[in-house]
């Protein structure tokens, strides 16, 4: 999904950025628990090695068969098929490394740092493993996975803010930045989880459009390719945004008047496209509950795709 230009020509603009700006760059960084490649096995053993050899065997035995071979997307494929009880004994022995390194008390300086970056390696294929011991054939289980796994991105973005004082610029579909979660699959979001530890100093910013095209997967083949939907349902939260002077505009749901704020408070219709298309699903939200600020954009354009890695 994410080989396209416009992630090709963000990552060259922060490559510009950062060797004008050496002593203040900036990192891309993924949040997510879909995959935890084999480097991070490796950073975790290498360090167990260095800073705690006796725990050596233990992790290691413990790791054993986990690391991924194959590329993200055949991994986790290959991994949910596995059987449930396989899926959740390769969690029991992820989460007895992480809670094994979490308890050691290492050292000050470089080596604090060192400690906590192997703890958090630790954690994000734990994570993944505990993400994928849920039974993805039950639908109350696949709810729940998903409220881990918005659970599992927060956590992940608050480590990293506290860790490093950074100021993050967080990009995900609208359903996972929201306050809202308006799809009932998605039974606590990301962006709910934020503003519960970080309060007023995150900041939702949502996107919406009236009309365009764009890239998704067919939901009946999952093949890439581009769809377009026409103007916005009559009704809609779309079709209203559309209808400013501006064609394109930022909202700031925080400071509007009341007579607007009365219209932003009511849950109405709304695009919600994903990775997959067509969806069947009719979805209603109330813009004002859901974001901060709103991004409003009358036309869309689709992405071009680079094809599978």
């Amino acid at each position: 999904m994410w080989n396209n230009q416009d992630y090709i020509d963000l990552i060259e603009w922060m490559r510009d950025y950062n060797r004008r700006h050496p002593k203040d760059k900036v990192q891309f960084m993924g949040n997510d628990m879909g995959y935890a490649g084999p480097e991070l096995y490796e950073k975790v053993t290498d360090q167990v090695a260095r800073e705690y050899p006796q725990l050596l065997e233990r992790v290691t035995e413990l790791y054993r068969g986990l690391a991924p071979t194959t590329d993200a997307g055949a991994y986790s494929e290959e991994y949910l098929k596995l059987p449930l009880a396989e899926r959740q004994e390769r969690a029991e022995r992820t989460g007895k490394v992480y809670e094994l390194l979490r308890k050691q008390r290492p050292g000050s300086g470089v080596d604090r740092v060192e400690h906590l970056w192997t703890v958090q390696h630790a954690r994000a294929i734990h994570q993944m493993a505990k993400g994928y011991s849920l039974d993805i054939t039950d639908e109350a289980q696949v709810a729940e996975m998903m409220r881990l796994r918005d659970q599992v991105m927060a956590d992940n973005v608050t480590w990293w803010n506290k860790h490093t004082g950074d100021r993050i610029l967080l990009s995900a579909h609208n359903t996972h930045v929201s306050y809202d979660s308006f799809d009932e699959r998605y039974p606590k979001t990301q962006g709910a989880f934020l503003r519960d530890v970080l309060g007023r100093k995150y900041v939702s910013i949502g996107f919406s459009f009236f009309k365009g095209s764009f890239k998704a997967f067919g939901t009946d083949d999952n093949v890439m390719r581009t769809y377009r939907v026409g103007a916005a349902k009559p009704g809609s939260n779309e079709e209203t945004l559309d209808k400013v002077r501006q064609d394109d505009y930022i909202l700031d749901m925080r400071t509007v008047p009341n007579s607007a704020r009365v219209w932003l408070d009511k849950s109405r219709v709304t695009w919600n496209i994903g990775a997959g298309w067509p969806d069947p699903v009719t979805y209603k939200i109330a813009l004002g509950q859901a974001h901060d600020v709103l991004i409003h954009l009358n036309e869309i354009e689709a992405t071009e795709y680079l094809g599978k890695p």
